[in-house]
């Protein structure tokens, strides 16, 4: 029983997952964590971190050890002979160096290094806002194929109601056959459309799974988002947008950073013509033995060798030093490096200036698309109240025998696409409005 219990459960969460709806908030932190793209530039991002702190214990004194082993077979000179000299020989040293002074290099590296990872972190917030603008769009072109079907489900009622009807008055003989003829044919397109327009529901889920790119998308779907039927127009102004994004724009603000790393690198490079300043400090020791012989010293004085820890004690010794290093001469290679650095410098303020030259083109025609869109829209809910006018008019002449069912069908076929434009003008009309608000700083929602 017990076990009965846990099926249905488990089938019951399986099918509460397969029910999920996405709101568009949900897509956009999906993507942004889960995109491969963003997963890189954050993998970059780590590394310009590990680059800073690699610069930062570059403070930090160098140390490092040295023990070696040597041996010796064989004679060597002495005077105008030779003697036999088969020798074991040890030593260990211990040695810091520290850099005292080379006119704030180290300092200025660390600096540049902080904006190379400001940049890589705009960087990253630059490619999860094209991501999310996106997913926006194509999460606004789904509700908009889904209201495309509720249309066309509304046709397909109404041509039903004109079939049937129809199907009636031809079999008591008021209407010819013709008449059921038209009126089938009139619902079999409108069953046609509504057909389509599913298949482009699903099409539009599809696009947006692939951008989220989830493996599982066969149950995937997206929240019904009831858009107002009034929509009122923006009243920012161009430069009061251009103003904040400016301000806030990811790529503007990775630009500028690299402006700064550019001109810290070029205080780095200068660095080359000063003196560096280096401080040393060491202790070692070392054991000597020769193999054929326990002594040492003359045929006169002979004193017996030294065991391995009385000679390592007796031969211990410290040392000191400071070491300054004067660059005279480099065959003009650090001011060609000079030269370089300032080009680069020239190089990220182009930059700067096309990020802001992209960004100006984007607000003025998202501030174009949103006016344009408006006034569409506008003229678009016009012609749906015309046409919808003369849908009655016509039903009503239809009724009243005046006129016959093929102008009952161009006027429902003019009030379906009226009610398309509608839709496809408003959902236009909202996104360059979200793209818009986008730029000025508002988050993206629905």
């Amino acid at each position: 029983m017990k076990r009965v219990l846990a099926i249905i459960l488990g089938l019951s969460c399986l099918a509460v997952n397969a029910q999920k709806k996405w709101s568009l908030r949900e897509c956009v932190d999906y993507a942004t964590t889960h995109n491969l793209q963003v997963i890189q530039n954050e993998y970059s991002k780590q590394i310009q971190d590990l680059n800073l702190s690699i610069a930062k214990r570059n403070y930090l004194p160098s140390v490092s050890g040295n023990f070696g082993n040597s041996v010796s077979f064989g004679q060597a000179s002495l005077g105008t002979g030779s003697i036999r000299n088969d020798r074991y020989s040890n030593n260990a040293n211990l040695s810091a160096d520290m850099l005292i002074y080379n006119n704030g290099r180290l300092e200025k590296a660390i600096r540049k290094t902080e904006f190379d990872v400001e940049a890589s972190q705009y960087d990253i917030e630059t490619i999860k806002n094209d991501i999310s603008l996106q997913i926006a769009q194509q999460y606004l072109t789904t509700l908009l194929n889904k209201e495309i079907v509720k249309i066309s489900q509304s046709a397909v009622e109404n041509a039903q109601k004109q079939y049937d009807r129809a199907k009636i008055t031809t079999t008591v003989g008021t209407t010819a056959q013709t008449i059921l003829a038209e009126a089938e044919s009139g619902l079999a397109r409108e069953k046609q459309n509504l057909k389509t327009a599913e298949i482009n529901v699903g099409r539009s889920l599809f696009a947006l799974a692939q951008l989220l790119q989830l493996q599982e998308y066969k149950d995937f779907d997206v929240e019904d988002v009831n858009v107002p039927d009034q929509l009122a127009p923006q009243l920012k102004s161009v430069d009061e947008v251009l103003t904040t994004a400016y301000e806030n724009q990811p790529q503007i603000k990775a630009a500028e950073s690299r402006i700064r790393s550019a001109e810290a690198q070029t205080e780095v490079t200068k660095t080359a013509f000063w003196p560096t300043l280096t401080a040393s400090v060491g202790i070692g020791t070392f054991y000597n033995n020769l193999l054929n012989t326990n002594n040492v010293g003359s045929s006169l004085f002979y004193i017996q060798e030294g065991g391995f820890f009385p000679q390592y004690k007796e031969n211990f010794g410290q040392q000191g030093g400071l070491s300054l290093n004067i660059p005279i001469f480099n065959k003009g290679i650090t001011k060609l490096q000079v030269e370089q650095s300032r080009l680069n410098e020239s190089i990220a303020k182009v930059t700067m200036q096309q990020q802001r030259q992209v960004v100006r083109e984007n607000v003025q025609k998202a501030q174009f698309d949103v006016d344009a869109n408006y006034e569409i829209y506008l003229s678009a809910v016009q012609a749906e109240k015309s046409t919808k006018l003369s849908l009655d008019f016509a039903d009503k002449s239809y009724a009243a025998g005046r006129t016959t069912i093929y102008d009952v069908n161009v006027a429902r076929n003019n009030y379906a696409n009226a009610q398309g434009s509608v839709a496809q003008s408003k959902f236009n009309y909202l996104f360059s409005l979200k793209l818009l608000n986008f730029y000025s700083g508002i988050p993206l929602s629905l």
